[in-house]
């Protein structure tokens, strides 16, 4: 497991080499490799709508079915070839998509701890997208949807499971008939199906989850599907004939392959490399894992109900109950430990998380023990208080982006938070009344926020646009916020940089809380 966990980390690296040429190209926000799940639901969303059309408009009987396929070039070029064609780009995409996802999940360790749910719901739907994808061909009957279902049925009979071999009901043309065909359409249709309900099951855990990429992603996207589907339409083969053996067949590597694999090696060799991919992926969230992190705890002498770390936290992991002190229409946050990832961002958005409370012991109503809202505060009294500077500055950061501990000097006291998220919009004024000249607020990039939502929420608040927020500053210019990548030091740096030049042209603060010792 020792080189498992090394090849993992050696991939990671390769993958956000990627990730940030990509982020070069297209921007973070717009990064397809940042939605690769996103991405995945919207083409399923058009297999979906496509496959509707085309399921009411062919004949799905032995004898009709070939017949009325190959008929969609005889209709309008939108609702006929070119439907079929994006239907077909569109499954390939998806289970492009969905191993990509798959691949940049594991390298960033996302399948232990709480994520163990959404990892082990997430692994079947492989499964369904291949049988539902490879039933599809089947459909057709053409000569490639022959090939693929013998080919499936010789896999099938390598298990002893079955008395009568499978490949009988296609070595005649009077073996497949109608009830065969209504297995096939169960096989395409019925497992897609049960692939709304499993999507639907692996992020009933999230909140907000992405089931839809950003509008401009997802139209660029849309379009490169349709030019394939205009530029390189998908045809049938010949009808199927059992007494021909095809000479060329154009194969579907993508959803296909499993085929020329089983013939290359064997039926058996081909089995043994799925269960034991199949297990691997299902045993990974039960291998020993660090020591978990504290939970969120809840105060209910602080707590009022307000429900702002119910609305923000990315895993549902908070529930609002009947407050203990019986008062009528009283609520109280309650933390799920199965399902909080000890992210913080609930603390951030506690209104009670204010460090201008006049109280030595800031106690708030929702707070990480291992970083509380008390202890920020202290700190960051502290490291004020230690610069000689004439324009300090105070940084904030994340423990999941670029390290703001480097950029601690002189003139700089930097914080590194759990998460973003986790900050009170408040801490910039406080800290910018208790003498720093500037607050430069750090985080992940765009789209990148290993809690799902730290950056967002951050930003929102830090914008106004977010309960809570932070108010008006007096000097927004004093203010400076650089969204990164967690390897991208230099941007990080340049943002200080460039805040240190616009502070010299601004008034050197004098203001000073009378209570900052408090």
């Amino acid at each position: 497991m020792q080189h498992l966990a090394t090849f993992r980390l050696y991939g990671l690296a390769g993958w956000q080499r990627m990730e940030r040429l990509f982020d070069a190209a297209f921007g973070s926000a717009l990064n397809p490799l940042r939605h690769l799940g996103s991405l995945g639901f919207l083409c399923f969303w058009l297999l979906a709508v496509s496959g509707i059309y085309l399921y009411a408009v062919i004949d799905t009987s032995a004898a009709g079915a070939y017949r009325s396929i190959h008929g969609l070039a005889s209709l309008p070029w939108y609702l006929g070839g070119w439907l079929r064609s994006l239907h077909r780009y569109a499954a390939d995409a998806f289970v492009v998509l969905m191993l990509a996802h798959l691949a940049r999940e594991w390298l960033h360790g996302h399948y232990q701890g709480i994520r163990r749910f959404s990892w082990l719901t997430g692994v079947p739907l492989i499964v369904f997208a291949f049988v539902s994808a490879i039933g599809g061909f089947w459909l057709n009957w053409d000569q490639l949807g022959q090939f693929s279902a013998v080919a499936s049925a010789e896999w099938l009979d390598a298990l002893p499971l079955l008395a009568t071999p499978l490949a009988r009901n296609f070595l005649t043309v009077g073996a497949v008939g109608d009830r065969l065909f209504s297995l096939f359409v169960f096989v395409h249709l019925g497992v897609a199906l049960m692939m709304i309900f499993g999507l639907w099951f692996h992020v009933q855990r999230l909140t907000r989850a992405a089931v839809f990429p950003p509008r401009p992603l997802a139209l660029a996207t849309f379009g490169v599907l349709c030019v394939l589907a205009l530029g390189a339409p998908i045809t049938s083969h010949p009808p199927a004939d059992a007494g021909t053996v095809p000479a060329v067949l154009a194969l579907d590597w993508i959803l296909l392959f499993l085929h020329p694999l089983t013939y290359a090696t064997s039926a058996g060799a081909v089995w043994w490399a799925v269960s034991a991919s199949l297990l691997l992926l299902l045993a990974l969230p039960f291998l020993p894992q660090p020591a978990r992190a504290p939970v969120a705890v809840v105060d209910a002498a602080n707590c009022n109900g307000c429900r702002r770390c119910f609305a923000d936290c990315p895993y549902a992991a908070i529930t609002m109950v009947p407050h203990p002190n019986g008062k009528p229409g009283k609520e109280l946050a309650r933390v799920d430990a199965d399902l909080c990832i000890a992210c913080g961002i609930c603390a951030g958005a506690c209104p009670s998380s204010t460090p201008f409370r006049s109280v030595a012991d800031l106690v708030t109503g929702i707070d990480m023990p291992q970083l509380t809202v008390s202890t920020l505060r202290r700190r960051l009294q502290q490291g004020l208080g230690a610069l000689q500077a004439e324009r300090p500055i105070v940084v904030f950061g994340c423990d999941r982006g670029a390290r703001v501990e480097r950029l601690a000097g002189t003139d700089v006291a930097a914080f590194s938070l759990i998460c973003t998220g986790m900050l009170p919009p408040s801490f910039v004024d406080y800290a910018l009344r208790d003498g720093a000249a500037g607050v430069l607020v750090s985080g992940c990039a765009e789209g990148t926020c290993e809690f799902r939502l730290g950056q967002r929420w951050a930003a929102e608040r830090l914008q106004g646009q977010r309960e809570p927020h932070l108010r008006a500053l007096d000097t927004p210019e004093r203010l400076a916020v650089a969204w990164v990548d967690a390897t991208d030091a230099q941007s990080l740096a340049a943002a200080l940089q460039q805040l240190r030049q616009r502070l010299q042209g601004l008034p050197i603060a004098t203001t000073a809380l009378p209570a900052r010792h408090g």
